[in-house]
């Protein structure tokens, strides 16, 4: 009886220092954030939502240029042949 309800303290002290643990922590960096801040490219082209709505929200970047471009189309031209 008396270990069922020391587990469910423990429990319940768990939750309640894991909670005010990333509630600090999200209050802490909108702390750095300043008012000057600018966005990275990537939230700037917008996001990526999950279909099932459980995912993560997920940044969409544009592709920049390929620096190894011209050696992949040089090979996939060869392997063509």
């Amino acid at each position: 009886m008396v270990s069922k309800t020391m587990l469910y303290i423990g429990l319940a002290v768990g939750v309640i220092g894991m909670g005010g643990a990333i509630a600090y922590g999200t209050v802490n960096q909108q702390n750095y954030l300043s008012d000057d801040a600018i966005l990275a490219p990537a939230s700037e082209q917008g996001s990526i939502t999950s279909e099932s709505g459980l995912g993560a929200e997920l940044n969409k970047e544009r592709w920049h240029e390929d620096p190894f471009g011209d050696i992949s189309k040089k090979i996939r031209e060869e392997a063509g042949k």
